[in-house]
């Protein structure tokens, strides 16, 4: 990455990583990660341009921060108008912000043969908002961008390397498949690591 690493990302990276290095359970990285998280998307002028586009696809994730131990990660969804992300089972807990647009985000149960159960009514999170998911029975996650014309961004952190892993996408009749997520950063824009984001922090 030529570019430095934006300063509010920075924080917000070594927050993340202090969190889960010191916190307790699940529970208190979801608190005080939805804490930072409202910090981050509070304003939407840090995220670089690269990161920032779904070019012609219904969307895309890129990679924002990548923990050698694989603790965490940090990535950018990005979803056209009127794009939405398969639902899947979802194997971490989650720390979503919306940066830009408006979300629809809803949590099923997957019954095994079944049509997905909605667990709650569907919520729209305009651009600030936060939201968490902790992951209990296999549940899944549907996200959805709640505009038909405008592009919507999230910024996530999940418990976990979520790339390349193949999680069960179910479909609205109950049929099963496998989603991949899979990164597209380009060549010239990989994601941060530890050693870009060395560089001294000034309040």
């Amino acid at each position: 990455m030529t570019e430095p690493v934006p300063p509010a990302l920075k924080r917000f990276i070594w927050d993340i990583q202090s969190m889960v290095e010191l916190a307790d359970d699940p529970r208190e990285i979801l608190m005080i990660g939805a804490d930072l998280m409202g910090r981050l998307v509070a304003t939407d002028d840090w995220l670089p341009g690269v990161f920032a586009t779904a070019g012609d696809a219904p969307f895309r994730q890129y990679q924002l921060y990548a923990d050698g131990m694989e603790r965490f990660t940090v990535v950018a969804t990005v979803l056209s108008g009127g794009a939405d992300l398969p639902l899947c089972q979802e194997p971490f807990w989650e720390i979503c912000g919306v940066l830009r647009g408006t979300l629809q985000r809803q949590r099923f149960a997957l019954p095994d043969g079944a049509a997905p159960e909605p667990r709650a009514p569907v919520k729209a999170l305009a651009a600030g908002a936060v939201e968490t998911f902790s992951p209990k029975g296999g549940d899944g996650l549907k996200i959805a961008n709640a505009s038909e014309a405008e592009v919507a961004i999230a910024i996530q952190v999940y418990g976990g390397e979520i790339g390349g892993l193949a999680r069960r996408a179910i479909t609205a009749d109950g049929g099963a498949d496998a989603f991949t997520s899979l990164y597209a950063n380009p060549p010239e824009a990989p994601a941060y690591d530890i050693l870009t984001i060395q560089t001294q922090i000034v309040d």
